[in-house]
C-alpha cells in the first residue's frame, strides 16, 4: 500500500470511535456536578448589588453599609471637604488613578473622577478598606474627619486619606476603591 491508498474504514475502527465518545459523554456527565456546585448560591447572587436611601445624609453625614462582604462609605461631603479635594494639585497625589470602577482604568484622580460626578460632586461611595493590608479606616464614616488631610486614616500602619479619599501619606500603594454604583434616584444609591 502507498501513502495515496485508503483503507475502508473497518467495523473495528467504528468500535474505536464509538468507545471513545461514549467515554467522552460519561466523564463530562461525571464532572458536571462538580462543575455546578462551584456556581455562587441565590443568596449571593442576590447580594451582587444593593440599594441604600441615602435621604437622611445630611451635609457632612456619613453611612457605612455592607455589600459583598465588605464596608462601604457613604458620604454626602461638606462644600469645604470638595473645596478642599478639588484645590489638591494631581501633582501632590501618591496614586494619580482615580480607581473609580465607573470610568475608565486610566482616570485621573481629580476630585471629579472620585465623586458621583457632575451635579453630585458632593456624594462619595467608596469601598471602606485600606489598600494597604484590607483594615478599615478611620474617619468621616464615624461622622468625623481623622488624618492630616481631613478624610480617613489607618491607624494599623498609618496611612492618611484626604476628603476625596485619595492616599497623601503612608504605606498604603493606592486611593480607596470607588465601587460600580448609580443614583436610581435623589435618594436612592445603588452599588453593584
Amino acid at each position: 500500500m502507498s501513502a495515496h491508498d485508503t483503507a475502508e474504514p473497518t467495523r473495528r475502527d467504528f468500535l474505536y470511535i464509538a468507545t471513545g465518545m461514549a467515554g467522552v459523554v460519561g466523564v463530562a456527565g461525571l464532572a458536571w456536578p462538580f462543575i455546578d456546585q462551584m456556581r455562587p448560591d441565590a443568596s449571593t447572587l442576590a447580594a451582587a448589588s444593593i440599594e441604600v436611601d441615602v435621604s437622611s445624609l445630611t451635609e457632612g453625614a456619613s453611612l457605612t453599609v455592607k455589600w459583598r462582604g465588605k464596608p462601604v462609605f457613604i458620604r454626602n461631603r461638606s462644600a469645604k471637604e470638595v473645596e478642599d479635594a478639588k484645590t489638591t494639585a494631581l501633582g501632590d497625589l501618591k496614586d494619580p488613578i482615580a480607581r473609580n470602577a465607573n470610568l475608565a482604568s486610566d482616570a485621573q484622580a481629580t476630585d471629579l473622577a472620585r465623586s458621583a460626578g457632575e451635579g453630585k460632586e458632593n456624594w462619595l461611595v467608596m469601598i471602606g478598606v485600606c489598600t494597604h493590608l484590607g483594615c478599615v479606616p478611620l474617619g468621616a464614616a464615624e461622622g468625623e474627619v481623622k488624618g492630616e488631610y481631613g478624610g480617613y486614616f489607618c491607624p494599623c500602619h498609618g496611612s492618611h486619606y484626604d476628603t476625596a479619599a485619595r492616599i497623601r501619606k503612608g504605606p498604603a500603594p493606592s486611593n480607596l476603591v470607588v465601587p460600580e454604583y448609580e443614583f436610581t434616584s435623589d435618594t436612592v444609591v445603588k452599588v453593584g
